[in-house]
């Protein structure tokens, strides 16, 4: 096979692929934008932020509901569990495309394929480092040598699958002749998809789009592929560089979060992808097939589920996203909207976020609501405990919202996936001049215990209470309130960072009491610990 573009002399062939390629953009537009999110995947890397199977399945149905065309489910090879929740997806979610992600060798590849068996549209996702300095430090092996398996990597995936994408692991810094022949390659070998990575978040947005414009100009059969963005914010740029790529560089599909959730800074926000093309449509002139009212409902829950809270002046999901606290703004958006708003608030799903439900609400009424929510339970069993917490509930607090029935569900759902400790009641003791204690009682693996202890105030009491039974010797390292809702009334997030051993993990409590929330909270996270689920998290 002949590669046109080892050397790139400005041949009258590739001068001509650029013409063609021009034309051909200019002449099909408007074109579809591929929204490709990878929350349960590349967004579970953020220290902490591992999920459950049935978390990962709530998140995943939201996402089919908000219309993503993509859903990277995990990565099969990783763990047990990410091979069981990315089946369990697979054979739940009908309207989207689910996707594993390999690393380019026959057992990952194999494992990912068997993972996906039951998915109607199944896509293999596998990767290889390009940049010099990956493949010496990182896979010791030649530029040749990756060459070779980048070929096999896509030559095997196509056995099970037609929908087989390529990325080149630190694409962005990578040679461009390399590049182009590596890519040239696996698109022969059957890729669909090319992806290209910004592994570290080196990229700056011209820089970058014209590095993915090169390419497709120089590589003959660029236009086999569609071509993808996938870019990290650890200079704050991964948005920017996600739409330079679009609009410059010519991709059609861009690989996003919730949130911008990922390890390091995190990885291209959905939120500000979808609502950047969509109100600059004038700009951009594309479609895009996201229903953007399940945007906030989709970061809410992603953000009760892994403790990870939005900032208020976050972009779109953020808590004061659409607040006007200048007189001058106030008085221009009461005479007319579109002064200080270039996007509806309801557009975004903010209007609908209050649930019509009370302690005198049916069984059916509350059932229909986690339908509406899109929180499937698995057993009669499961709404009956769900209900009789929410009645519980509703019975200390007068007004009861979505995210307060999101909230109790994930505990309760959390307490059946890892209950070897659990948390049961708690008494508390602070007052002015006097050493704040508290007496903790819970269960550790069915067997009820009881604790005591003192502290600075009343959460280190309890930290060091259950600690006098359990020895775990954690350092915490973050401890966060959030309230749920709005009002004196809201119900306590409480989340807490652990580290073991270099595991960091996060526990979520929620409680009108936020000293209750606290402690279980801090069970939450101890029983993370506990289950010592390891897994490979590959960075791309």
């Amino acid at each position: 096979m002949l590669f046109l573009c080892r050397k790139s002399p400005k041949s009258l062939k590739l001068m001509i692929h650029k013409t063609n390629l021009e034309h051909s953009m200019a002449a099909n537009s408007p074109e579809k934008l591929i929204i490709f999110d990878t929350t349960l995947r590349d967004g579970e890397q953020s220290p902490g932020a591992s999920m459950t199977k049935d978390e990962k399945i709530r998140i995943a149905r939201q996402l089919e509901r908000m219309k993503v065309d993509v859903i990277e489910a995990g990565f099969a090879a990783a763990s047990p569990g990410d091979f069981e929740a990315i089946r369990a997806i697979a054979g739940i979610i009908k309207d989207s495309t689910v996707c594993s992600l390999s690393r380019a060798n026959d057992k990952d590849i194999a494992r990912a394929a068997e993972a996906l068996q039951p998915a109607e549209r199944k896509r293999i996702h596998t990767f290889l480092a390009t940049s010099p300095l990956h493949m010496e430090k990182k896979l010791r092996m030649t530029p040749d040598q990756v060459f070779e398996q980048a070929k096999q990597a896509v030559r095997f995936a196509r056995k099970f699958t037609d929908d087989v994408e390529f990325s080149p692991e630190d694409g962005s810094r990578s040679d461009m002749d390399f590049l182009c022949r590596v890519l040239e390659a696996v698109i022969a070998e059957g890729a669909t998809t090319i992806n290209f990575a910004d592994t570290v978040g080196y990229g700056v947005p011209e820089l970058y789009g014209h590095m993915l414009r090169t390419l497709r100009e120089r590589i003959p059969n660029s236009d086999k592929a569609i071509w993808s963005v996938h870019c990290h914010n650890d200079l704050g740029m991964a948005v920017a560089n996600s739409l330079a790529g679009v609009m410059i560089g010519g991709a059609r599909q861009v690989e996003c979060t919730i949130n911008g959730l990922g390890e390091r800074a995190g990885n291209t926000a959905l939120e500000e992808i979808v609502m950047a093309v969509r109100t600059r449509r004038d700009y951009f002139n594309l479609d895009i097939g996201i229903d953007t009212t399940q945007i906030v409902p989709a970061s809410k829950l992603v953000s009760q589920i892994t403790g990870f809270a939005v900032q208020p002046n976050k972009s779109v999901v953020g808590a004061n996203a659409f607040a006007h606290a200048s007189g001058i703004h106030q008085d221009g958006v009461l005479k007319a909207r579109d002064t200080y708003e270039i996007m509806r608030a309801e557009d975004v799903g903010w209007s609908a976020n209050r649930i019509v439900l009370g302690k005198l609400s049916g069984r059916n009424a509350f059932k229909q609501r986690l339908e509406e929510l899109g929180i499937v339970l698995e057993s009669e069993t499961e709404v009956n405990a769900a209900f009789a917490r929410f009645k519980e509930l509703a019975d200390r607090k007068s007004e009861i919202f979505d995210e307060d029935i999101i909230g109790l569900v994930s505990e309760e759902q959390q307490s059946h996936d890892q209950e070897f400790y659990r948390f049961v009641s708690l008494s508390q003791h602070s007052e002015t001049g006097e050493r704040p204690a508290a007496q903790v009682v819970f269960s550790i693996d069915g067997k009820e215990s009881n604790c005591a202890g003192e502290g600075n105030g009343p959460v280190d009491a309890i930290v060091n209470a259950i600690e006098t039974k359990v020895a775990s010797g954690a350092e915490l390292l973050l401890f966060s309130v959030n309230a749920i809702t709005t009002g004196t009334q809201s119900q306590g997030e409480v989340t807490m960072r652990l580290s073991k051993a270099g595991r960091i993990v996060n526990g979520v409590g929620a409680d009108l009491d936020i000293v209750v929330a606290s402690a279980k909270a801090y069970l939450s996270a101890l029983n993370k610990l506990h289950s010592k689920s390891e897994k490979l998290n590959p960075q791309l």
